[in-house]
């Protein structure tokens, strides 16, 4: 990477998706402040000069906020963010409760807006643009029969829809907002979901890497024409019945 070492923030860095897109951003030459509740603990990260782990709830405007200036005084600057953290669970419509609610609201919704904040504002202060790039779900816009998943893509859809209004707030700035959208990816997350099934929620049959999922949040952060967009990375789950 040229010119001055960019520092990125990555949000629910402790494991899966998360992890990787540390791993993908360090083995580039960035600095990363990586935070989740437990990241200190994490068995796939270990802290470095160019690694920070901060613990902390994202959807606590106090953590973005220590999340912050530990990029700004470890690091000097925040170039980047990747609004990874968040939370995700199926059931009924009827059958979601105001806790459900209220904890997806805090971490993939709140958990994106306090880190974005802060870090729109110290780019300003950089004058050199910046990125955002959240990653969100396949299914906001392309829901699958049979994974009732209403109240989690009404936070991820929602995103979205902020990162488009973004994209022209502050594109004279050359700060930019895209979004990754992935479908089934090979986690802990579905770690007890049987991989005959997962297969079968993508046309291609095919179950994502978190290096695919990272490979495009790294592809957008450094796109420099390329803002307000929303990459499916699903295997064509996002064109259709199949």
């Amino acid at each position: 990477m040229a010119g001055k070492q960019k520092t990125v923030i990555v949000t629910g860095a402790s494991q899966g998706i998360g992890a990787g897109v540390v791993q993908a951003f360090l083995a580039r030459g960035y600095n990363v402040v990586g935070t989740s509740r437990n990241a200190t603990k994490s068995k796939e990260l270990a802290a470095s000069n160019s690694l920070a782990l901060v613990d902390g709830d994202i959807g606590q405007a106090a953590t973005a906020h220590n999340v912050a200036d530990v990029a700004i005084q470890r690091f000097g600057s925040i170039d980047a963010v990747v609004a990874n953290a968040g939370i995700f669970f199926v059931k009924p419509f009827t059958e979601y409760t105001q806790e459900d609610f209220r904890s997806l609201v805090s971490i993939n919704l709140e958990g994106f807006i306090y880190i974005t904040q802060l870090a729109v504002k110290q780019m300003q202060v950089q004058k050199s643009g910046g990125s955002v790039v959240a990653v969100t779900a396949s299914l906001s816009q392309n829901p699958i029969a049979g994974i009732p998943a209403s109240l989690p893509m009404i936070t991820k859809g929602g995103v979205e829809a902020a990162l488009k209004n973004l994209a022209m707030e502050y594109a004279k700035e050359h700060i930019r907002f895209n979004a990754v959208a992935p479908g089934v990816v090979d986690t802990p997350l579905h770690a007890d979901n049987p991989k005959d099934f997962l297969k079968t929620l993508s046309p291609m049959g095919t179950i994502s890497t978190v290096e695919d999922i990272a490979g495009a949040v790294v592809y957008l952060t450094e796109a420099r024409q390329v803002t307000g967009e929303v990459l499916h990375v699903d295997g064509g789950a996002h064109r259709g019945k199949w």
